[in-house]
C-alpha cells in the first residue's frame, strides 16, 4: 500500500455524477482529466495537506467500483455508507427509500498505514498492475462482520486497460443512446449460453419483435467454468442469435441476491424483458422464464470433466467446441494441490512423496513449491509479519496458477495459516484450472514433539515472534478437500489417499488403466 500527499480539500458528497456522465467535460484518460485529478500528488507536505493511500482492491471490489463509475448501478454513484448498506440488505432500498439491490463495499486493506485511513483520506484504487482506476474520497469508515469498510465519493482516474473481454465493455448510457425506444430483451450471462437459452431468446425476441442484449458478467463469478471460458462460449453462441443481437461485457459479480442485482444493471442498460431460468422479482422488468437450468449446467460440467460427447440438445456444436478448447478434460487440465498445516505437521514430507509418485507414473508434468524453498528463493527478504506472510502465499499462488494454466500439476506446501489468503489462492488458480486444498491436521503437540528444526522451542522461549501455533494463530480450513493426520497416517498411506482422490476426480488415469496401457 503506497502513501502520497494531497492539498487539503473539502470532501465531496458520496452521490454525484457517474463516469459516463462526466466524459464530455473531461474524457477519461485525457491530459486535462489526469492533470485535474493528479495535480499536487508529489508536492511536499504542508500544514493543511491530506495524506492519502493507494492499493489494489480485490477483483470483486474493483468490479463494483467500475460498475458504479460506468453508471450501471443507479442510483449509486459512490460507495454507500453503513446506514444505506444495512437498508439495502434489509429491504432492497437506500435509507431514503430509493430502490437499490446492490450493496457494494470496499474493505480497508492490510498494512501499517491502514489504521490511519478514515474520513478525509484520499485513496487511489488501482488495478493489479498498479495503474490508477479511481479515487475515493473517504467520508465514512465503519465495521461490517468484523471487517473495516470505507464509503465515499468516487472519481474516475482512467479507463481500466486490461481485463476479460475489455473490448466488449460499453457503459449503459452509450448502449441506450444507440438503440431505438421500445422493448428490449436481455439476458445476464454468468455462465455459457446453452441450447435452451438460445431457443428461448430467439422465440421471445420474435414475439416481442425486438433485439437481444446479452450482458456478459465478467466480474468475480464463482463456478466450475472460469469467466474467460464463459466469454469464449458466449461469443461462439452469438452467431446463433438474431442478427440484431449484441453482447456487452459488464464487470458484474455474482451475489446472494443475484437476480435483483442483475435486474438493477439490466434496467440501466435499457432492458425491459429479462430471461431467467426461474421466476424472480425483477423490480420493474418483465421476467421471461426459460432457458437452461442449473441441472443443465451441471450436466455440461460433467461432460467437460470426463471428456465425453456433449449432445447438441444441451449445447450447440460451436459452443461445445469453444468449451472443449478452453476447458479440456480433467486428465489433461492443470491442477494445484495445495497443502496447509502447522510447521512439523508433515506437509513437506507428504508433498515430496506425492511429487515422486506422480513423476514415477510419467503421466503429468509436476512442479513442487515447498514452503521453505520458496522462502529462500522467491520470497527472500520477507519477514514473518502477517502482511509478508500473505504476500509470500500470494506469490506461491501466482506461480502455481501459471503452472496450472499450462496444464501442469503444481504441488504447494506452505504453512498458509490464514483462511482469507488461502481463498485468494483458490480463486487465482480456479480461474485457469482446478484446485485441491489438503489440510495436514497433525495435532500441535505432535508437531512440537517432532520439532526437527528446534523452532517451537525457540518460539516458546520468545526468540521467534509471530510463530504459527504458538504466538500467532493458525486458522483451520473449513473448505479442505482432503484432511490427513500424519500422526496416525504414514506418508505412504497419505500418498495412496491422495492418488486415489486424483484418480476418482479424473485428474489421473486409474492404476488399472495405467497397467493396461503399458502392457
Amino acid at each position: 500500500m503506497g502513501v502520497f500527499v494531497l492539498p487539503r480539500r473539502s470532501i465531496p458528497r458520496c452521490y454525484r455524477e457517474s463516469r459516463s456522465e462526466r466524459r464530455e467535460e473531461h474524457p477519461v484518460g485525457s491530459t486535462d482529466a489526469r492533470a485535474a485529478l493528479w495535480t499536487g500528488r508529489l508536492a511536499g507536505t504542508g500544514a493543511g495537506d491530506v495524506v492519502g493511500v493507494s492499493w489494489a482492491p480485490t477483483v470483486r471490489e474493483i468490479a463494483d467500483v467500475e460498475l458504479i463509475l460506468d453508471g450501471a448501478l443507479p442510483p449509486l454513484v459512490g460507495l454507500p455508507g453503513r446506514v444505506d448498506v444495512e437498508s439495502i440488505r434489509a429491504g432492497g432500498v437506500l435509507a431514503d427509500g430509493t430502490p437499490c439491490a446492490a450493496a457494494p463495499t470496499l474493505a480497508v486493506p492490510g498494512g501499517a498505514d491502514a489504521a490511519g485511513i478514515g474520513r478525509g483520506t484520499v485513496a487511489v484504487l488501482t488495478d493489479d498492475e498498479g495503474a490508477p482506476v479511481a479515487e475515493l474520497a473517504v467520508s465514512e469508515r465503519w465495521t461490517d462482520a468484523g471487517h473495516d469498510i470505507l464509503a465515499g465519493a468516487l472519481t474516475a482516474l482512467a479507463e481500466p486497460a486490461h481485463g476479460v473481454a475489455r473490448s466488449l465493455r460499453r457503459p449503459p448510457a452509450a448502449v441506450r443512446a444507440e438503440r431505438p425506444d421500445g422493448p428490449l430483451l436481455g439476458v445476464v450471462a454468468y455462465r455459457p449460453l446453452l441450447t435452451a437459452d438460445i431457443e428461448a431468446l430467439i422465440a421471445e425476441a420474435g414475439r416481442l419483435r425486438t433485439s437481444v442484449l446479452v450482458l456478459l458478467a465478467v466480474g468475480d463469478v464463482a463456478g466450475r467454468i472460469p469467466t474467460a471460458v464463459t466469454v469464449r462460449a458466449v461469443l461462439a453462441a452469438s452467431a446463433l442469435l438474431p442478427d440484431s443481437a449484441r453482447i456487452v461485457a459488464v464487470p458484474l459479480s455474482d451475489a446472494p441476491n443475484q437476480h435483483a442485482v442483475a435486474a438493477q444493471v439490466a434496467r440501466a442498460y435499457g432492458i425491459t424483458h429479462l430471461l431467467t431460468a426461474e421466476p424472480a422479482d425483477l423490480a420493474g422488468i418483465d421476467g421471461v422464464v426459460g432457458g437452461a437450468t442449473d441441472t443443465d449446467h451441471q450436466t455440461l460440467v460433467g461432460h467437460l470433466d470426463e471428456g465425453s460427447e456433449i449432445p447438441q440438445s444441451l449445447a450447440p456444436q460451436a459452443v461445445s467446441a469453444a468449451l472443449r478448447r478452453a476447458r479440456p478434460p480433467r486428465h489433461r487440465r492443470g491442477l494445484t494441490v495445495f497443502f496447509t498445516g502447522l510447521s512439523g505437521s508433515g506437509k513437506s514430507t507428504v508433498a515430496r512423496a506425492l511429487a515422486d509418485a506422480l513423476e514415477a507414473r510419467d503421466e503429468r508434468t509436476v512442479s513442487l513449491l515447498d514452503g521453505d524453498v520458496v522462502r529462500r528463493l522467491l520470497s527472500a527478504g520477507l519477514s514473518f509479519s502477517r502482511a509478508d506472510r500473505d504476500l509470500n502465499i500470494r506469490r506461491i499462488g501466482y506461480v502455481a496458477a501459471e503452472i496450472t494454466r499450462h496444464g501442469g500439476i503444481a504441488i504447494c506446501a506452505p504453512i498458509a495459516p490464514y483462511a482469507a489468503t488461502r481463498a485468494q489462492v483458490r480463486d487465482m488458480v480456479s480461474s485457469v484450472g482446478d484446485f485441491l486444498l489438503v489440510h495436514i491436521c497433525t495435532p500441535l503437540a505432535v508437531c512440537e514433539q517432532r520439532d526437527r528444526k528446534g523452532l517451537y522451542a525457540k518460539a516458546r522461549a520468545g526468540l521467534i515472534p509471530e510463530f504459527t501455533g504458538v504466538s500467532d494463530p493458525y486458522e483451520e480450513p473449513a473448505d479442505a478437500d482432503l484432511t490427513i493426520d500424519t500422526s496416525t497416517v504414514s506418508p505412504g498411506d497419505a500418498v495412496a489417499l491422495l492418488l486415489g482422490r486424483l484418480e476418482s476426480g479424473g485428474w489421473l488415469r486409474s492404476a488399472t488403466s495405467q497397467n493396461g496401457r503399458h502392457r
